[in-house]
């Protein structure tokens, strides 16, 4: 079907992107784009029914052994996700639940934790590496497994920023980690 800026009822948004070719990153943008529509749609169904617990906040984020704490208290996450994966790992690269929060956060900015997020820079994954393949350390698969993506992740994390809300407090800083 073509469609002509003279049809009748044509929405001059729906066919500039027609007319823009397909690619990878377009198709990721389009499926945000709905993501968000479908989003807000449901928030507008919302209604607050009682206010969060606050968990007790230290006095500042170095105050606490690992990194910032998290303010909130949480869900685990859903099984069999991404998320879900990185929660059960943090214990084995010496991190408290606590920093769940900081860590889901942090990749929630960067990557939605879609495995297959790419940025224009050529940063990949759910921790966004740069260059991607900077994670085959972590395993050959990692183009396509969350798992070996978060591993490598949680490695470049601890090694660098010693916690996960260590990692968090240096983006909500300089916009990046």
């Amino acid at each position: 079907m073509e469609l002509h800026v003279s049809d009748p009822g044509s929405d001059p948004a729906a066919i500039a992107l027609a007319l823009i070719p397909t690619s990878h990153s377009a198709t990721l943008l389009e499926e945000e784009r709905q993501q968000m529509i479908l989003v807000d749609a449901a928030s507008r169904t919302l209604s607050l029914v009682s206010t969060p617990k606050l968990a007790t906040a230290p006095s500042s984020a170095s105050d606490q052994a690992g990194g910032g704490a998290p303010l909130l208290n949480f869900p685990q996450p859903d099984p069999g996700t991404a998320q879900s994966i990185a929660f059960n790992l943090l214990g084995s690269y010496g991190f408290a639940s606590s920093q769940w929060s900081c860590l889901d956060a942090l990749w929630q900015r960067e990557s939605g934790w879609i495995y297959d997020a790419e940025n224009a820079s050529g940063a990949y994954g759910i921790p966004q590496a740069l260059p991607g393949s900077k994670m085959a350390s972590a395993g050959p698969d990692w183009e396509t497994d969350p798992t070996t993506q978060i591993k490598w992740g949680l490695g470049y994390i601890q090694s660098v920023y010693g916690s996960p809300c260590g990692a968090w407090d240096h983006e909500e800083a300089d916009g990046w980690y």
